[in-house]
């Protein structure tokens, strides 16, 4: 059992006792993200099989537009579908984190009325249920390789680095935009229009070394300044951890670990920055 714990409030003293508080309340962070896991399919047909069958649909959809009409952009020696599984789900994880973290605080404006706590606590919350159905949606590479006979290199030991960068990337961004959604709730719209664009300015459904070819005869700048988009390398680093027929650039991935912590960085900055006001104005 928790010993019981008091929590002084202090002028001055917040920023200090901010993080001890959030660490104090660990068990609402528990509760409220067994919360999600048991609301997120309540009353479905397929449970859990929906982690599954949501990024399957992707998967078939863009493979068979590749295979409609015509040219398979993969790498290497990997089949088409295995590199696009491993891409839409790596976008997937991403995605939901944000999508579900920017709407956390929203969705729970009569808890955040209610009572004192570290309302960073909601959103970070949010992230178990999207890692669970990532972990799920994994079974669909499981079974593409074991159709493919494809046996994935030992770099798999690598990827769970690859998932913890790209949930800091994610909780991020997901932050920022959770404390823009309380007091401009527009956001709620764009933010999912946002991200479908998103899926195509990374290598989701195509490969960084096809790109590269495509902008053969284009500014060198061009395809430099794709590379600085973090999710990027971040993506290819999953493939090359699944695959390993794929090139990663250590430089590049040096880039996108400093952006994602920065990023973390200023997401949690601008969320404390906020945060007193949010009774206010949810």
């Amino acid at each position: 059992m928790d010993t019981p714990h008091k929590i002084i409030i202090e002028a001055g003293k917040a920023n200090t006792q901010y993080w001890r508080d959030v660490w104090s309340f660990r068990n609402l962070f528990s509760l409220l993200a067994w919360r999600d896991i048991t609301v997120r399919y309540k009353q479905t047909v397929i449970g859990f099989a929906w982690a599954i069958v949501r990024p399957l649909f992707t998967i078939v959809a863009f493979s068979f537009l590749r295979f409609l009409f015509g040219g398979t952009d993969s790498e290497g020696s990997i089949p088409y579908p295995l590199m696009i599984a491993a891409g839409t789900l790596a976008w997937a994880l991403f995605s939901t984190i944000v999508n579900e973290i920017a709407n956390s605080l929203v969705g729970n404006a009569n808890l955040i009325n209610k009572v004192y706590f570290p309302r960073i606590v909601i959103p970070l919350a949010t992230t178990v249920v999207c890692l669970i159905d990532f972990l799920i949606s994994l079974v669909i590479i499981v079974a593409m390789m074991i159709y493919y006979q494809y046996v994935p290199s030992f770099h798999i030991f690598a990827l769970p680095l690859f998932i913890l960068l790209l949930v800091v990337s994610a909780i991020g961004f997901g932050l920022y935009f959770a404390a823009v959604s309380v007091k401009y709730r527009d956001f709620r719209y764009i933010l999912p229009f946002a991200l479908q664009i998103g899926m195509y300015v990374c290598p989701v459904v195509y490969s960084t070394a096809s790109l590269q070819e495509k902008l053969a005869n284009y500014p060198s700048w061009i395809f430099t300044l794709y590379k600085f988009n973090p999710l990027v390398n971040i993506i290819d680093g999953f493939r090359w951890c699944m695959f390993g027929d794929v090139q990663l650039e250590i430089l590049p991935l040096i880039t996108s670990i400093a952006v994602s912590v920065l990023f973390l960085i200023l997401g949690v900055f601008y969320f404390r920055k906020l945060e007193n006001e949010f009774a206010d104005v949810i």
